[in-house]
């Protein structure tokens, strides 16, 4: 991509004088919207005031807008989990969500626009634990109601912590902070891409710890350490900060609550502990349910929970330990192949840094017409980002902006005139930076990790040196489990894209 295309991209109107290009600061006008004032910075995201201008009418909703932090050398997972709550948002409605209004693209200045939920989040409560046993029912109440309301429009949150757990004036609980969520109708980015559990350690579910993120009642394992912490002031498994640890809590039981306060009575320890199971078939089912027990303590079944006051004997750990080293889940995640399955996944690997604009046309040409060929089909386009096996990358261009952006950016440019041409729906059209050192490695790993049917790819001319040492396509061809279409630019003098070749598993490129 040309880098005056991308500087410009980034333009801003300012109303005030001499700002550089990129730095926000109040008064600049993003789209319709002034920035007023920043109101918080985080690890991941700055979160800003804002007012829409030209706003018509007298009645104004409160707005903020969330901008991802972009200085080169964040976490991958950062980008991608921006890009996920861009895409789950709009599909989000009701008073347990904040009102999606607008989002900007990476290709000029990503940001999302929400509504501003007044209250404050439930994060300074957790100082304050052990809080009063009234307070923790009542706040679990309005949570696992929230959360139902989310599960009932087809998504799993997949970070409930009391951070991303907002109050409204009349105490509606809001869920905020979709970046790590899975929406059963869109594509799941982040199981995609990354091969390491996504979460928040102290929250994670046993399966999110196993890769499963499609189970709704993962979110009611995370409200049941949200209420065990509230009760008692200790984590149940801690603050575990490596896989290892996580996967404690497969086979580890947690102190039961009554035994670290003696007023928490039986029946909110036979909720907690229950929320708390290994399996997910154990907890409760629904979070409403879970809403009408902590409503109605009276119907509250009482079991051996309820009246635990010690961890399991020594021997019962080593048995659940001993069983859950063969206890990993299935991989082929029914419910998203289910979703898979209706649809083909054509894989486009594009090359963006180094191809010639011929063979990319040439490239872009062949995926518009295979896509068009199948109405159902899902696009993911891939680039990927060559990183060095030992020692330090430069992780940032000359200008100092993010080298991963940079070719998200370049992707999505590429992709445009497809996504035009055949009018996509959202959810049909993603894309993916993958960082490493080998490329078809990569390109391979990614297309039988997420079950591609169709990988299409462009290949430059012939050189005794790419003979001798082999070519990209030539492994990712030789390689792959599914169908691999070479294209190569047209040659001077030849018919135009008569070099394409469409190659079987396994096969030798013909070209």
């Amino acid at each position: 991509m040309d880098p005056k295309l991308y500087s410009q991209s980034l333009g801003y109107q300012n109303k005030s004088e001499g700002a550089a290009p990129g730095l926000l600061a109040p008064g600049m006008v993003i789209d319709r919207f002034e920035l007023v004032e920043k109101l918080h910075v985080g690890g991941m995201a700055h979160i800003w005031k804002v007012i829409e201008v030209n706003h018509q009418g007298d009645s104004r909703l409160p707005l903020i807008m969330k901008v991802p932090r972009i200085k080169g050398g964040e976490d991958p997972a950062t980008i991608v989990g921006f890009e996920v709550e861009q895409m789950i948002m709009p599909m989000l409605q009701g008073r347990h969500c904040p009102k999606f209004i607008a989002k900007g693209d990476f290709t000029r200045q990503p940001y999302i626009v929400m509504e501003r939920i007044e209250g404050t989040s439930l994060r300074p409560r957790l100082d304050e634990a052990p809080l009063a046993i009234d307070e923790v029912i009542e706040i679990g109440s309005r949570v696992a109601t929230a959360l139902h309301d989310l599960h009932r429009q087809h998504l799993v949150h997949l970070d409930v912590k009391p951070s991303n757990i907002v109050f409204r004036e009349d105490g509606t609980a809001v869920m905020v902070d979709f970046g790590l969520s899975r929406h059963d109708h869109l594509p799941d980015l982040l199981d995609e891409e990354f091969t390491l559990p996504m979460g928040t350690g102290p929250y994670m579910s046993p399966e999110q710890v196993q890769f499963i993120r499609n189970d709704p009642r993962s979110d009611l394992f995370a409200l049941g350490v949200m209420l065990y912490h509230f009760t008692t002031g200790e984590r149940p498994f801690g603050q575990p900060d490596s896989v290892r640890g996580l996967r404690r809590r497969l086979y580890i039981d947690p102190v039961p609550p009554r035994t670290l306060r003696a007023d928490c009575p039986p029946w909110l320890q036979e909720v907690i502990l229950k929320c708390l199971e290994v399996r997910p078939e154990r907890r409760y089912q629904t979070a409403a349910q879970l809403a009408l027990d902590l409503q109605d303590p009276s119907q509250v079944t009482l079991t051996r929970r309820a009246h635990r006051l010690q961890k399991s004997s020594t021997i019962a750990t080593f048995k659940r330990w001993f069983f859950a080293l063969g206890a990993e889940p299935a991989q082929d995640r029914a419910n998203v192949a289910e979703q898979l399955d209706r649809s083909p996944i054509i894989m486009a690997a594009v090359d963006t840094d180094h191809a010639t604009t011929e063979l990319l046309q040439q490239l872009r040409e062949t995926v518009r017409r295979i896509v068009l060929t199948e109405p159902g089909a899902r696009l993911a386009c891939v680039s990927v980002m060559r990183i060095a096996r030992i020692g330090m990358d430069d992780l940032v261009d000359a200008d100092g902006r993010s080298r991963h952006v940079k070719q998200l950016v370049a992707l999505k440019h590429w992709a445009r005139p497809i996504s035009k041409a055949l009018n996509l729906e959202e959810g049909r059209l993603t894309f993916h930076v993958l960082e490493a050192p080998d490329v078809a490695a990569a390109l391979i790993e990614f297309a039988q990790r997420n079950h591609a049917d169709h990988i299409v790819m462009g290949a430059r001319g012939a050189s005794t040196l790419r003979r001798l040492l082999g070519s990209v396509s030539s492994q990712v061809v030789a390689q792959s489990e599914c169908t691999v279409t070479v294209v190569r630019a047209a040659l001077p003098g030849a018919a135009h894209g008569a070099d394409n070749s469409a190659v079987p598993p396994g096969a030798s490129p013909t070209a």
